[in-house]
């Protein structure tokens, strides 16, 4: 929701601005600039990046429009359905949750969870990690390792694509230089037909420029970073489910598992011990 405002705010500060200033918005319908920069960025976009990369910023950006980062409540819901899990190996087994990791959609605790569930990557990352703990013979440090591993390699399979855009939005200015000196060029040619037909072709060449600079840093940079905080997010929901998992590996209680856990949620979605308490209670 924040992003639409934001782009709306950009947009209707910018042409407000020129309408105060007594500019008519006709002038700044240049297609021929559009087209060339448009064209010319999408066309630099697809000569740098590889079709995954191509396809992971046509799946990022809807997801802009809506929240995409995890909230307290979001939280609250993964450490208990964390704490109930582990309740069930302290008291029957660690064998005794098999079933709920091999079937997580099925489980009455981690079914329950409706964000957890439809977020494929990081259901994926617990139910194979508790998976290898009921192998046994596993030590704490070392699945705190392997972890450790499959959280870089999503990063550095996710972060490309913010680069890639944010890459595009640092061109556009470039681009739109390049499409300012085309307009010159027809300028000079017809520099015969009278000062208003020179006057019209270098406004459509200052359109490109004004296009360029717009664009890059009105839009596509502010989204690339809007994108790299999409990714930052789900990394720390990752971090979270590691210390809960390897406090829990490492012989602690489910309670003093979850506290833990809960000390890596960033100030903003951090709930207190009291909130967590009761949550994991059924008080709230």
């Amino acid at each position: 929701m924040f992003v639409i405002i934001g782009l709306a705010v950009v947009a209707l500060s910018v042409v407000t601005g020129f309408l105060m200033g007594g500019g008519n918005l006709v002038l700044l319908l240049q297609w021929a600039e559009f087209v060339t920069i448009g064209g010319a960025a999408i066309g630099s976009v697809l000569i740098a990046s590889p079709l995954t990369t191509l396809k992971k910023i046509a799946a990022a950006l809807p997801k802009m429009i809506g929240s995409h980062s995890y909230s307290k409540q979001d939280y609250l819901e993964l450490l208990k359905s964390f704490n109930d899990l582990f309740l069930v190996a302290q008291r029957d087994g660690l064998l005794a949750i098999e079933k709920h990791v091999e079937n997580p959609e099925e489980s009455e605790i981690l079914g329950a969870n409706e964000k957890f569930i439809k977020n494929e990557q990081t259901k994926t990352f617990f139910c194979d990690t508790i998976k290898i703990m009921l192998t046994g013979g596993v030590p704490p440090h070392e699945l705190e390792a392997l972890m450790e591993i499959e959280i870089e390699t999503f990063e550095g399979e996710e972060k490309p694509a913010s680069l890639a855009l944010a890459k595009v939005g640092d061109s556009l200015p470039g681009l739109g230089i390049v499409a300012a000196v085309l307009g010159i060029i027809v300028t000079m040619g017809s520099i015969n037909d009278g000062a208003e037909a020179v006057g019209h072709h270098v406004a459509a060449a200052l359109v490109g420029t004004f296009l360029g600079v717009l664009l890059a840093y009105g839009f596509v940079n502010p989204l690339a970073s809007n994108m790299e905080h999409m990714i930052e997010s789900k990394v720390r929901f990752m971090q979270t489910i590691k210390s809960c998992i390897i406090a829990y590996a490492k012989g602690n209680p489910p309670i003093i598992a979850v506290e833990v856990a809960r000390r890596t949620i960033f100030s903003d979605a951090r709930p207190s011990f009291s909130e967590l308490e009761n949550f994991i209670r059924g008080k709230v």
